[in-house]
């Protein structure tokens, strides 16, 4: 994979999925967004997981430009979205920075109830629908399940977030209409499955993200993840469709646009 170069001017890009929100990278978001600048990432989404996380990205999408929130309980933490938190969750949907529903979903990796995050989904579903706002998948372990609950929702507006299947579950996914999003994980040398997923999906259902403080891409790798390493991201999604770095944060950005901030 090329060494990405910050002092050489690229395309803008669109990470559409990171935790700023977390203790990890809160405790400097001004710091963390002033290097993605220099790496051409001039957009982004903090994305939600529990009460504190959702009322982060909330603050952080209002002081940076460039910056929207996706709020929702992931499903570890689905334990606590009781109805005074559901109640919560609904009216801060209705914020003018709030671009979409999640991060939500099914992870049978861990031993939350598998009861409980089924009703924690449902009612993320509905919300999404009601308020017209694209959902961002969470999927751990759990395709056919997730796949399932989709296509019964008849939502066709969202993503599945840090894609690690095989090319057959994200074709299923998007022919139910969703993006796919390709992480860090897309650059590890273990993952052959999720590159060859990349190569078989229309452009135009791509999308790329950090999922940061988490899965820092090649060659960040083990260090801790930030929106400017989507960088890297990129590059080795380009590496692997054989298209120029540019070109790939082009497209995925302007579908995330479209996606999130109804661009055209």
């Amino acid at each position: 994979m090329a060494i990405y170069d910050s002092s050489r001017k690229r395309a803008a890009s669109y990470d559409s999925h990171t935790h700023l929100n977390d203790d990890k990278l809160f405790h400097d978001v001004a710091a963390y967004v002033g290097r993605a600048h220099e790496f051409d990432v001039m957009q982004m989404n903090v994305v939600g997981y529990d009460a504190l996380g959702n009322q982060r990205a909330l603050e952080i999408a209002r002081e940076y430009e460039g910056i929207q929130a996706v709020l929702g309980y992931q499903p570890e933490d689905s334990v606590d979205f009781d109805q005074a938190a559901q109640d919560k969750l609904a009216e801060q949907l209705k914020d003018d920075q709030v671009v979409g529903v999640g991060e939500t979903g099914l992870d049978y990796h861990w031993d939350t109830p598998v009861d409980v995050q089924m009703a924690a989904f449902q009612t993320h579903l509905d919300l999404a629908k009601t308020l017209d706002l694209p959902v961002i998948i969470h999927n751990r372990e759990a395709f056919q399940d997730v796949y399932d609950r989709l296509k019964a929702s008849q939502i066709h507006r969202g993503v599945i977030h840090s894609f690690s299947g095989t090319p057959e579950q994200a074709q299923a996914f998007a022919d139910l209409g969703f993006y796919i999003a390709f992480s860090g994980v897309v650059s590890f040398k273990k993952a052959p499955e999720v590159r060859a997923a990349a190569q078989a999906l229309p452009h135009e259902q791509i999308l790329v993200e950090t999922d940061a403080p988490y899965l820092a891409p090649v060659p960040k790798r083990g260090q801790t993840n930030e929106p400017a390493f989507v960088a890297y991201v990129i590059d080795s999604l380009a590496e692997t469709l054989s298209m120029t770095a540019d070109e790939v944060a082009d497209f995925t950005r302007k579908n995330a646009q479209r996606l999130f901030l109804n661009h055209d």
